[in-house]
C-alpha cells in the first residue's frame, strides 16, 4: 500500500499564491475606495472655491457688462483664467449668446473630464433686478488629481511597505512551522514507501502540538493499522478468490439463462405472447424453403379484426387489448404444433401452415372465423363481440420469399374486407 503526501514546495507555492492574491485584491480595493473618497472630497472643495470666486467677481463683471465695458471685462476674465483652479470661463448674454469664452488649456488636448459652476449676472436699477446673462467657471479632473496625487502617493507607499513586511513575515513563519516539518514528514514517508517497511514509524525532530504533530500521530496510527491489516488481507485473499470463482461461475449460469429468456422475449409479441412480426416472417421463410425442397405445399393465412377501431373507441384500449389476447388464444385451438402463428401489428395476425393445401387451410380458417363470430367476451361487466376477415393463399414452386406469398394472401384479405367482412377469401 502506498502513502501519498502533498509536496511542501507545491503546498507553499499554492498557499502563497492564494494568500497574496487575496491580500493584493483587498489592498487594491481599499486603496481605490480611499482614492475615490479623496477625489470626491477634493472636487467638492474646488467647487466651493469656484462658487466663492463667482461671488467675488460677479459684481465687477455685472458692472462692466451693464456699462458695455468689454475691455474691463476682458481684464477680469484674464485674471480669473490665471487662477490655479480655473480651466475656463464663459460669459453669455441673457439670450444664451456667447460674449466671452476663454480656456487655459490647449483645445487639441482637453482634460479628461470637467465640472463647472454657473451663476446669473444681473444689475439692480431702481430696486428692480435686470438680467444680463450668466457666468460659468470651469475646473477639471486634472486639477483634482494634482491635489490628490501627493496624499494618494503616501497611501500607495504605505500599502507597498505593509505588503513587503507581511510577505517576509509570512515566508519566515511558513518555513518555520509548516514547510520544514512537512519536508521531514515527506522524507520519512518516502523512505517507508520505498522500503515497504510498514513496521517503521514517523518521528519528527522538533515535534509540536499543532496540526503537523497531529498528522504525525495519525499517520503512525495508519501505519499500525496497515501493518495489522496486511497479514489479514493476505490470509483472506485465497478464500475470497475461491468465493469469487464460485460466484462468477454461478453468475455465468444465471446470465446464460437470462440471455435465453431475453432471446425468447425478443421474438415474442409483448401483449399476446405469440411471435412478433420479424420473428414470424423469419421462421416462415425457413419453413417455406423446407416445403420447397420437399415439394410440399404450404399455406399462409392473413387475418384482420373487423372494425377494431370501434372497439377501442367504444370500450377503451384496455378492453381492446383483451380482445387481441382472446383472438390469439382462439386461433391456437385450431392449430398443430408445427403451425406458426404471429402478430403482424395492431389487429393483424397471420398463421403459416406447412404441408397444408389451400382447401384444408380454408376449412381451418373458416373454423376460426366461425369460432370468433360466435364468441362473447366478458370484461368488467361489458360484453364484447367481434368478427374477423381472412385471406389465404398457398405456396408455388416459384416462390422463393415469404413476402411473395404474403402479398397474395394480403390481397385476398382486402377482398374479404371489400365483400362485407367476416369471411374467408382464397
Amino acid at each position: 500500500m502506498s502513502i501519498h503526501v502533498l509536496r511542501p514546495n507545491n503546498l507553499s507555492q499554492k498557499m502563497m499564491r492564494v494568500i497574496f492574491s487575496i491580500y493584493i485584491v483587498v489592498a487594491c480595493l481599499i486603496t481605490s475606495v480611499q482614492f475615490l473618497t479623496e477625489y470626491l472630497k477634493t472636487q467638492d472643495s474646488i467647487l466651493n472655491e469656484l462658487k466663492q470666486l463667482e461671488e467675488t467677481v460677479r459684481g465687477s463683471i455685472s458692472a462692466s457688462f451693464w456699462q458695455y465695458d468689454y475691455n474691463q471685462m476682458e481684464v477680469l476674465i484674464s485674471g480669473l483664467i490665471k487662477m490655479p483652479i480655473i480651466e475656463g470661463v464663459d460669459i453669455l448674454d441673457k439670450n444664451g449668446n456667447e460674449i466671452i469664452a476663454k480656456r487655459s488649456y490647449n483645445p487639441s488636448s482637453p482634460p479628461l473630464s470637467m465640472f463647472s459652476t454657473e451663476s446669473k449676472l444681473d444689475w439692480k436699477l431702481k430696486d428692480k433686478d435686470i438680467s444680463l446673462g450668466s457666468l460659468t467657471l470651469y475646473s477639471s479632473s486634472q486639477i483634482v488629481l494634482d491635489r490628490v496625487l501627493f496624499g494618494f502617493t503616501l497611501i500607495a507607499i504605505t500599502a507597498i511597505v505593509k505588503l513587503s513586511i507581511l510577505f517576509w513575515l509570512f515566508i519566515w513563519a511558513f518555513d518555520r512551522y509548516l514547510s520544514r516539518p512537512l519536508k521531514e514528514l515527506v522524507s520519512q514517508v518516502d523512505e517507508i514507501q520505498l522500503n515497504q517497511n510498514m513496521s517503521k514509524r514517523i518521528h519528527l525532530s522538533a515535534p509540536e502540538d499543532n496540526e503537523i504533530g497531529q498528522l504525525q500521530k495519525h499517520m503512525n496510527i495508519m501505519l499500525s493499522a496497515i501493518e495489522s491489516d496486511r497479514e489479514k488481507l493476505l490470509q483472506d485473499e485465497k478464500s475470497k478468490r475461491n468465493w469469487l470463482e464460485t460466484a462468477v461461475e454461478k453468475r455465468t449460469e444465471e446470465l446464460l439463462l437470462l440471455n435465453k429468456k431475453l432471446q425468447y422475449l425478443a421474438t415474442r409479441d409483448s401483449l399476446t405472447g405469440i411471435l412478433n412480426r420479424g420473428s414470424f416472417f423469419e421462421t416462415a421463410q425457413h419453413l417455406l424453403a423446407l416445403s420447397k425442397r420437399q415439394n410440399s405445399t404450404a399455406t399462409l393465412v392473413v387475418m384482420d379484426l373487423d372494425k377494431f377501431k370501434l372497439i377501442n373507441d367504444n370500450f377503451g384500449h384496455f378492453i381492446g387489448d383483451k380482445v387481441l389476447v382472446h383472438f390469439a388464444q382462439t386461433i391456437q385451438i385450431f392449430l398443430r404444433k408445427s403451425d406458426l402463428i404471429g402478430r403482424l401489428g395492431g389487429e393483424e395476425f397471420a398463421i403459416f401452415l406447412p404441408d397444408t393445401d389451400i382447401n384444408a387451410a380454408f376449412q381451418i380458417a373458416d373454423k376460426i372465423r366461425e369460432a370468433v363470430s360466435c364468441s362473447r367476451l366478458e370484461v368488467d361487466g361489458k360484453t364484447v363481440t367481434y368478427t374477423v376477415s381472412l385471406g389465404i393463399d398457398s405456396s408455388l414452386q416459384t416462390d422463393n420469399l415469404i413476402e411473395e406469398l404474403f402479398k397474395r394472401a394480403d390481397l385476398k384479405l382486402y377482398g374479404a374486407k371489400d365483400k362485407g367482412r367476416n369471411r374467408v377469401e382464397r
